[in-house]
């Protein structure tokens, strides 16, 4: 073999190294891109766990329409005693606090000298009585002997004129006795109606030097009143229903949790306050049961009407955020829905849902912090027992209300979701 062919055969021997060396380099740098892109692809996302919460469902019920006003408890009578006159108070008839009947004495002022002024006016009186029927007989004997012409008309007619002046005597004696009397009666005072009274302003022993002395307060407090004030944009609506029949009220004293006191409403004054815009209610309670106190603040309800087939919740289920009211809707999968609802009033732990929310749907009640929109969920009876609830209406398992939150805590959960990067 010539040396030119042994340097063609040796080219082409290296040629073909070389392309081994690329397909082997080619082959390598696949296998590092295929093991590069397994070792960096990140896994699926786990399925996020079912969170416990609690939930009911919403229910369509007749609901009040109510104003709920703070009034003050007022006796249906209240009157100061005073005393009408001068003298030394020598007996208190009752215990402060008690209870007391009409007519029933509360208190005596030393009557010893009213009533030697009795028994004088009464002598006087009685001397005049005389002196006037001795003046009558006197000018029936002068008629007889004028007209017999014995005496002089000028004689008859001055023993008239005495008789008709011990008359007018008599009635000023007779008016003197009255008022004697009555100022006797005023050393005992008694009760105007029967009612409760209050503290001592006097005591016994202390002389009485003006007539104008309090000496103690009765109150009638069975019944009694509520007085309240409502706004001028809810008078039209007060008047519309009143017309038609009386309304019904309650009064709840603070911190009561009982069954509250009924009532009705009896006045509504005939102006507007121009300074506050608001106008003057009174609703009287029968009060039997001593109940109520005059003085004590009360919160007055006032149902105005029923509404009909209204959709109602546990108040709790409607929450609060910057963006407004939600709620979650439990769905047919076990899944919640984020939902923007609008509410009308609550009454007693029930808040009205105008729309958002329909009658048989199942609403979260608590654990709203802890969802998303879609999130899977199991329903339990109260998030610690940890038993699964079957989603009652609200009448079968009312929920106690929970404060609504405002701030960056409350977000929707939408919301908050849509914040995070």
């Amino acid at each position: 073999m010539d040396a030119g062919k042994g340097k063609a055969i040796i080219g082409r021997l290296g040629e073909m190294s070389r392309k081994k060396k690329l397909m082997v380099a080619g082959v390598v740098l696949v296998c590092v891109v295929v093991v590069v892109h397994f070792a960096t692809r990140k896994k699926p996302a786990p399925p996020p766990e079912r969170v416990a919460v609690t939930a009911v469902k919403a229910v369509a019920k007749d609901m009040p329409v109510e104003l709920r006003e703070i009034g003050t408890i007022e006796g249906y009578r209240s009157v100061p005693i005073y005393a009408q006159i001068t003298g030394q108070l020598v007996k208190i008839h009752f215990k402060e606090g008690q209870d007391v009947k009409k007519g029933q004495p509360l208190f005596t002022i030393d009557p010893n000298q009213y009533q030697a002024k009795v028994r004088q006016a009464e002598a006087q009186l009685a001397r005049d009585e005389a002196q006037m029927k001795f003046a009558r007989d006197e000018a029936k004997r002068y008629k007889y002997l004028y007209e017999k012409g014995a005496v002089a008309l000028s004689d008859y007619e001055n023993k008239q004129s005495v008789a008709d002046a011990q008359e007018s005597l008599v009635v000023a004696d007779r008016a003197s006795l009255q008022d004697a009397r009555l100022n006797l009666a005023h050393c005992f005072i008694s009760a105007p109606f029967d009612g409760r009274m209050g503290a001592y302003a006097v005591f016994e022993g202390r002389m009485i030097k003006d007539v104008d002395t309090q000496l103690a307060t009765i109150n009638q407090i069975a019944p009694v009143y509520a007085s309240f004030s409502i706004a001028e944009k809810d008078l039209p609506s007060v008047r519309k229903y009143s017309s038609a029949q009386k309304l019904k009220a309650r009064a709840l004293p603070a911190g009561y949790a009982g069954e509250p006191p009924e009532g009705e409403l009896t006045f509504m004054d005939n102006t507007v306050n121009t300074q506050t815009g608001m106008i003057l209610l009174k609703a009287t309670f029968p009060n039997c049961d001593r109940f109520l106190w005059p003085g004590q603040f009360v919160n007055v309800v006032l149902t105005l009407t029923v509404e009909k087939d209204v959709v109602v919740v546990p108040e709790r289920a409607v929450q609060l955020s910057q963006a407004g009211k939600y709620a979650f809707i439990v769905k047919s999968d076990n899944t919640v829905e984020y939902r923007v609802v609008t509410t009308d009033r609550t009454v007693q732990g029930l808040t009205v849902v105008r729309k958002g929310i329909n009658a048989g749907e199942t609403v979260v009640t608590d654990g709203h912090f802890k969802l998303r929109n879609g999130f899977p969920v199991s329903v339990r009876d109260s998030l610690a027992s940890g038993q699964r609830g079957n989603g009652k209406s609200p009448e079968a398992a009312p929920a106690k209300p929970a404060p609504q939150k405002t701030g960056t805590g409350a977000l929707p959960p939408e919301a908050s979701a849509g914040t995070k990067k």
